[in-house]
């Protein structure tokens, strides 16, 4: 786990050294364990270590042994094992115990379709002197992050967007598609991101540069086609013998491995697997908040980790601590996201680098298993769609204007009303309704969005294309997968592991996992009103039933009532500030009049007023100081 940096001049014009060495400085977080650098004429690399595997010899960049390829990568090849075995086969000689030495035999074995046999999370950037070609590229579901921006001949590529930002020729500007996108869906889909011109890599892509220009191409060309047909009892089997493999993989490490523990059954089936393959002692993280009884959940992980003989340490977080960790929070995330629970996971990696480099998660069994609540609703819009259309209408008309702290049954109606598949999903997702955000937009942000009122395009409009054929539920589960998983949750937990130099691994994003549960039918995933049904049944051999039939809490903390009592004044600076971002896009009155409705509890507007909140803290972070102003955005 690191972060890595580069430059590339199309026009063969030589990279300057001290551009390396500001970007690198702008990572130390990613690696405090080393850092290095090559430079070759119009290519320059960058690498900061937080050393796993290999300690000694694992140093980056690392080349081959003609030196004609140099690489930086950042992250974990899981099968690195099986494929050096594979490579030497095949004749080539290691030098290292690394995996970054197996992603450069690999490319000189099988080119740019190595990445099909990575099984990972990874992004790396490779240079092939012979061919004058940067080779780029990122795993099956963005575990990893890669950002990049192009300035004349000039393209720049980095693990975060700060170290892009330490160049003047790049741009600090919102991008108004972006920040409709970010209303809608709480996050920005790739390859956009809210800044102007700055873009991701989109999961399961590489691109290639050369001097004739950029080439992006997706190599995981995986799609669910037909479901299963096989016995549930066999599918249970062949379930479990996937994630015990995937497991066994992720714990490769030189350092001490610990786990990221909740009172839920995700975590619980990891710490048994892991107690299954470990005989050393392993560490076990959880956090409580204060203010949180009801939701806590370090009592019943505390239960789990005796259970499984394991060390295990709780700390409870207050608002405080919350309100305090704001003044970075946006510094670490870079992207805002509309999710209460995000700044969460930077106290739970903190706790864990007390005691380990490494914590496995539990994150990503619930996209492709149905594990959310919203997926309730579209399992059941067939029978809600034999409704008159007049009827479904009326009902949401009168849902969304019914008061009281109704907001996600509220969502429902809208969005199971709407017959438009991609336009449904976006209703899902958005706490702003089509009434709200015409009331709160003002100036070009309005007229943006009337002219557009669901941004439904993209790579979102892309990953539907793929699904167009399979039902509801599954095309759901597939682009939520694919884009709110990687652009949400998983860029919150790799940017605050990281922040603490915490490498994070997801045994359940195992892509050999994804594919397999992908090509079940939907009962299998949600029966009736059993969330991740055959999950729970193939956990059933190594956790116990309570565990597995305990309610599914998920980083629930008590921010609702922090922002209206002890974080109420961070609330009003942000929001309400003379010089506060919203004054460009949002009316006022409407802002006030949420705040209002939210503290009497008249509405339920805590998730509108938290991705207001992050909106701000991000334009604090990173656009005050150059005082620039929003433009549109060009397409990629």
């Amino acid at each position: 786990m690191c972060g890595i940096v580069g430059v590339f001049d199309r026009s063969g014009a030589p990279i300057v050294p001290g551009d390396i060495e500001a970007m690198l400085g702008a990572l130390m977080h990613r690696g405090p364990d080393g850092h290095g650098r090559h430079i070759d004429n119009e290519i320059g690399l960058g690498h900061r270590r937080l050393s796993i595997i290999d300690l000694e010899g694992g140093a980056q960049p690392m080349t081959n042994e003609g030196g004609s390829l140099q690489i930086v990568f950042n992250g974990e090849l899981y099968n690195y094992v099986e494929l050096r075995r594979k490579l030497e086969a095949h004749g080539h000689q290691f030098r290292t115990k690394s995996d970054t030495e197996v992603i450069v035999h690999s490319y000189e074995q099988w080119g740019t379709e190595c990445v099909t046999r990575f099984n990972g999370m990874f992004a790396f950037a490779l240079w092939d002197s012979v061919h004058r070609t940067v080779f780029i590229a990122r795993d099956h579901l963005g575990i990893k992050p890669l950002y990049f921006f192009e300035s004349g001949t000039t393209m720049r590529f980095a693990s975060e967007i700060k170290a892009l930002l330490q160049h003047p020729s790049c741009p600090r500007e919102v991008d108004l598609d972006s920040l409709l996108e970010l209303f809608t869906f709480r996050y920005v889909p790739a390859p956009k991101t809210l800044f102007r011109h700055i873009y991701k890599l989109s999961p399961g892509h590489y691109m290639l540069c050369t001097r004739e220009g950029v080439r992006v191409t997706r190599f995981w060309q995986w799609v669910p086609d037909a479901h299963s047909t096989e016995r549930e009892a066999v599918l249970v089997e062949e379930y479990r013998a996937l994630l015990e493999d995937a497991v066994r993989m992720q714990l490769r490490s030189d350092v001490p491995v610990g786990l990221f523990l909740s009172s839920g059954v995700d975590s619980a089936a990891l710490l048994a697997l892991m107690r299954k393959n470990l005989s050393d002692d392993i560490h076990a993280f959880t956090i409580d908040f204060t203010d949180g009884e009801r939701t806590n959940e370090g009592s019943d992980a505390a239960e789990i980790a005796r259970r499984f003989d394991c060390q295990h340490r709780t700390e409870t977080i207050s608002s405080k601590d919350y309100a305090q960790y704001y003044g970075r929070y946006m510094r670490d995330l870079e992207e805002p996201v509309g999710h209460e629970a995000a700044a969460a996971f930077f106290f739970v990696a903190q706790l864990a680098r007390s005691r380990v480099k490494v914590a496995l998660t539990g994150q990503g069994a619930d996209e492709p298993w149905a594990g959310y609540n919203r997926y309730l609703g579209v399992r059941y819009l067939q029978f809600y769609s034999r409704l008159p259309r007049v009827v479904t209408d009326m009902m949401a008309t009168l849902m969304t204007r019914i008061p009281g702290r109704l907001e996600m049954l509220k969502r429902a109606a809208c969005a199971l009303g709407e017959p438009e598949p991609l336009a449904r999903f976006a209703k899902v997702y958005s706490y702003f309704n089509g009434d709200l955000k015409q009331r709160l937009f003002k100036g070009v942000l309005k007229t943006k969005y009337l002219a557009a009122p669901l941004p439904t395009a993209g790579r979102l409009g892309e990953l539907f294309l793929d699904v167009r054929h399979l039902d509801p539920l599954s095309q759901m589960l597939y682009i939520d997968t694919r884009a709110s998983l990687p652009d949400d949750l998983l860029m919150v937990a790799d940017k605050t592991s990281m922040a603490n130099s915490l490498e994070v691994r997801v045994p359940f994003l195992d892509y050999r996992l994804v594919e397999f549960v992908e090509r079940l039918p939907p009962a299998l995933k949600l029966k009736r009103l059993t969330a991740k049904y055959l999950h729970k049944r193939a956990l059933q051999t190594w956790v116990p039933r309570a565990t597995i039939n305990r309610k599914k809490k998920g980083f629930t903390l008590p921010i609702a009532s922090w922002m209206r009592t002890s974080m109420r004044p961070v609330v009003d600076d942000c929001l309400l500030s003379a010089d506060s971002i919203l004054r460009e896009y949002c009316d006022m009155s409407v802002v006030r009049h949420m705040l209002e409705r939210d503290r009497s509890g008249q509405d339920n507007f805590t998730r509108h007023i938290y991705l207001l909140l992050s909106l701000e803290l991000w334009h604090r972070a990173f656009l005050r100081p150059g005082g620039t102003t929003a433009t549109n955005a060009m397409s990629l």
